[in-house]
């Protein structure tokens, strides 16, 4: 009789996250920034239909790396959510840190006792309303949970990313100076990215009960230049 090959719950535990961190650095990043009005959601991505930046609810913004299926079944599962809670409670019921507890629920579990882990990295932001700050939470592929700051970066290059936002500053002020900077930690020193090849979408309340608001390629080269 041949024994079953034996892996200790520690490697295998490494090996599926090593899975998942491959499956989530072949895509490319994106970023999340706070500014004086609201957040905006940028991502380097040149297809016009199969969108990382989505809308879940009134206030709340949904964005994914990795594996495209995987995340959009998580934002259909999350307007779903959405829809449900609001329709039994109430409309002010539906908050970005709920949402990312059933996100980071369904990602550990998956992780842990799943045949595959997710290849995905998830963003849940809110813009303020009544006694709700503004938010940005971060959920990784093992259901790891953290409340952004400031702003938040998904994919595989995020430290680099990150490390080339933080290097200009503190401040972020305006739609337009927030971009300029999301686009230069993007696309880095030798290269640029040019507005038909972003994704970007902003919360901001403009008076109507949507916040959610996609930004045409003429408006984004409009706002870089």
């Amino acid at each position: 009789m041949t024994m079953p090959f034996y892996v200790t719950p520690e490697q295998q535990m490494k090996d599926r996250a090593e899975y998942a961190q491959k499956g989530i650095a072949r895509g490319r990043s994106l970023i999340a920034c706070i500014y004086d009005d609201g957040v905006l959601l940028v991502a380097e991505n040149p297809s016009a239909s199969l969108n990382k930046i989505s809308e879940i609810y009134d206030r709340i913004g949904f964005a994914g790396v990795g594996k495209y299926n995987e995340f959009h079944e998580l934002r259909s599962a999350g307007v779903r959510w959405a829809d449900s809670t609001g329709f039994r409670y109430s409309r002010e019921d539906v908050d970005a840190r709920s949402l990312a507890n059933v996100y980071a629920q369904y990602l550990g579990t998956s992780f842990t006792d799943g045949g595959k882990p997710l290849e995905v990295e998830v963003l849940v932001a809110q813009l303020a309303i009544r006694n709700k700050p503004t938010k940005i939470y971060h959920i990784a592929f093992e259901g790891t949970i953290t409340d952004e700051t400031r702003f938040a970066v998904l994919g595989g290059d995020s430290e680099t990313i990150r490390t080339r936002f933080v290097s200009e500053g503190e401040d972020v002020t305006t739609l337009a100076i927030t971009l300029q900077r999301a686009v230069r930690a993007l696309s880095g020193p030798e290269r640029s990215i040019p507005a038909s090849d972003l994704e970007v979408a902003r919360l901001e309340d403009l008076g109507s009960r949507r916040t959610f608001n996609r930004l045409s390629d003429d408006f984004v080269g409009q706002l870089l230049a």
